[in-house]
C-alpha cells in the first residue's frame, strides 16, 4: 500500500492528534522520544518518509541522486525551528498581561484578588481556562499548549492589540524604572501625585499636578522623567513651579536658589 508523501510544513499545520494517526497510517517504525512534544511525531514521520525513499528509488545514478537531494530536504527541514511565530506580550499593568499572535490577541493573564492561593488566572474568550499561583505558570501554560496547537482558540471578534494597550505598556514600564505607581487618576510616588502622561495622535504629553495645560515631549521617557523632576518635598510642586509662579528671584532662600540652578542645568545639559 502507498501513502502520500507529508512535507515538514504540511506536518507542522497537523495536530498531534492527527499526527498520531498518520504515524499509524503509514506503518511508522521511527520510535518517538518524546510523545507529548509535537516535534517529535513531525521528525519521526518525517525520517520514515526518507527511508522509505531511499530503499524504493532505483540505484540508477539520477535517480540515486534525486533520492538524496529529497533527504538532504528533510534534514534540513528539521534542522529549521519547528515552533510558531513567538508570541508579543503587552504589560497593561502589574496585574493585566495580554498575549498576541501576529496582532491578534489570544490569551491575557489577570490577578484575582479574591482567592486565596491561585491569584493568577488565564482568560481567553472572557472565560477562566487556567489558574495558578505565579505568573511564571500562567505564562508557560500559554506558551506550551499555543505551542503544539492545544491552546482554545480565541473568537474572531477578539480585540486586537490596540494603540491604546501600547501606550499604557509603554508608560507602565517606563515607571516602573522611577518605582512610580499608575492610578486611575495620574501617575504617583510615594503616595504623592505626579501629574500624568499620555499620547494623542502619536504625541507624546505630559501634564504636571498643578498645571492645566499638556506640554508636549518628544517620547515616554522624556516624558516620565520630566515627572522625576518633581519635588515631593513641596506638595507636589517643582521648584521651578515654586519660581515661576509665587516667588520673584530675589525672595528666594539660598537652599530654594541652589537647587533651582541645579535643576536648570539638569534641563539644560
Amino acid at each position: 500500500m502507498t501513502h502520500a508523501l507529508y512535507t515538514t510544513q504540511q506536518l507542522q499545520l497537523k495536530s498531534i492528534a492527527r499526527l498520531k494517526q498518520i504515524y499509524s497510517e503509514i506503518a511508522c517504525t521511527v520510535e518517538v522520544n518524546d510523545k507529548r512534544c509535537k516535534d517529535a511525531w513531525i521528525s519521526a514521520i518525517a525520517d520514515y518518509q526518507s527511508s522509505k525513499i531511499q530503499k524504493l528509488t532505483p540505484a540508477a545514478p539520477d535517480n540515486q541522486a534525486l533520492a538524496q537531494a529529497e533527504l538532504d530536504s528533510y534534514i534540513a527541514d528539521q534542522a529549521q525551528a519547528l515552533a510558531p511565530e513567538p508570541l508579543t506580550i503587552a504589560e497593561i499593568s502589574f496585574d493585566h498581561h495580554e498575549y498576541y499572535a501576529d496582532d491578534k490577541l489570544i490569551a491575557s493573564i489577570s490577578h484575582d484578588d479574591n482567592h486565596l492561593t491561585q491569584r493568577w488566572v488565564v482568560m481567553i474568550n472572557d472565560k477562566e481556562v487556567f489558574r495558578a499561583n505565579t505568573l511564571m505558570r500562567c505564562d508557560r501554560f500559554i506558551c506550551t499548549h499555543y505551542k503544539d496547537g492545544s491552546l482554545p482558540v480565541q473568537e474572531k471578534e477578539a480585540t486586537p492589540l490596540t494603540t491604546e494597550n501600547q501606550i499604557m505598556a509603554h508608560i507602565f514600564n517606563e515607571c516602573q524604572n522611577y518605582g512610580f505607581e499608575i492610578l486611575d487618576d495620574g501617575i504617583y510616588n510615594n503616595g504623592v501625585k505626579l501629574g500624568q502622561v499620555g499620547c494623542t495622535d502619536g504625541n507624546w504629553w505630559v501634564k504636571r499636578r498643578y498645571s492645566v495645560q499638556q506640554q508636549y515631549s518628544n517620547s515616554v521617557l522624556d516624558a516620565v522623567r520630566s515627572l522625576s523632576m518633581v519635588d515631593v518635598s513641596t506638595d507636589g510642586k517643582s521648584i521651578f513651579d515654586e519660581y515661576f509662579l509665587y516667588q520673584p528671584l530675589e525672595q528666594l532662600t539660598g537652599d530654594k536658589l541652589q537647587r533651582l540652578l541645579e535643576r536648570t542645568e539638569l534641563v539644560t545639559a
